[in-house]
């Protein structure tokens, strides 16, 4: 925490792995969060702080997740520019993809088709608490790439118990049954898909598909700036998953960079 004459003007969550500090460790993204009314001069001396507090507590670097563009209230980058100043290096960048809702690019054709198969069908989204359900949905999912959720589906319904207004289930069901769910954190002007699944019917009916759509209408009527559906960046952001990029951009989404920056403190 950094004060000003005993005003608190900036915050650094981090985490500590051995002599290297980092913004966050367990996190995406990170960075130091601003006071409103902080200027450029201000936050040049918050890194010069930051840098001398580092070095006193025996830390060889620090990396630093800059926070996208699309999440800061008033659009603040005097923190790339002290990264810049301090000799920071970039070594590592994760292309996620972002819908800017005021200037939406068109649908591609088979999203379309898919959207209206499902409407043709009659599906329709609910906001749910069936976490279970949908973790059962997710794990299944993410099984067939080799991979698993990173919340329990008790840690979700904690999250969201925490966080009633900025996190979301939203599902869609047919015949009863769960096909597709997409959950939602909400901050400021941004919605993110925290999670996608659905399962084998449910790409057949288009069911995730018009979930998406449906949630991306939600956003703009709620007066939303940004849609996002996060990295499809592997391997430290070396291999680009094509497949998973072009599904985002088939529904408008661009790229947005997700930058890793090393300061050297010895």
């Amino acid at each position: 925490m950094f004060y000003d004459n005993e005003k608190l003007v900036a915050v650094f969550p981090a985490s500590l792995h051995g002599d290297i500090l980092i913004s966050h460790g367990g996190l995406t993204f990170g960075g130091i969060l601003f006071n409103t009314k902080v200027r450029a001069d201000t936050a040049l001396d918050v890194f010069d702080s930051l840098v001398t507090h580092a070095r006193l507590i025996g830390c060889s670097k620090i990396i630093y997740k800059a926070i996208p563009y699309i999440f800061a209230s008033q659009g603040s980058q005097e923190d790339l520019y002290a990264l810049t100043r301090i000799g920071a290096v970039l070594v590592r960048r994760d292309l996620s993809s972002v819908i800017h809702l005021d200037n939406r690019p068109k649908l591609s054709k088979g999203r379309k088709w898919l959207i209206a198969r499902a409407t043709k069908i009659g599906l329709q989204v609910d906001t749910s608490d069936d976490w279970e359900g949908f973790h059962t949905l997710l794990a299944s999912a993410l099984q067939r790439h080799g991979a698993s959720p990173i919340h329990s589906a008790a840690e979700l319904r904690l999250l969201q118990s925490r966080f009633p207004h900025n996190i979301e289930l939203k599902v869609i069901r047919h015949e009863g049954q769960l096909v597709a769910g997409a959950v939602l954190f909400r901050f400021g002007y941004v919605t993110h898909t925290q999670y996608l699944a659905t399962n084998n019917e449910g790409k057949e009916i288009g069911a995730l598909d018009a979930l998406i759509e449906m949630c991306i209408k939600e956003s703009e009527a709620r007066g939303e700036k940004f849609f996002s559906f996060g990295i499809s960046t592997e391997n430290a952001g070396k291999t680009l998953n094509s497949g998973l990029i072009n599904q985002k951009e088939n529904f408008g989404a661009r790229g947005l960079v997700l930058d890793f920056y090393e300061i050297n403190i010895t």
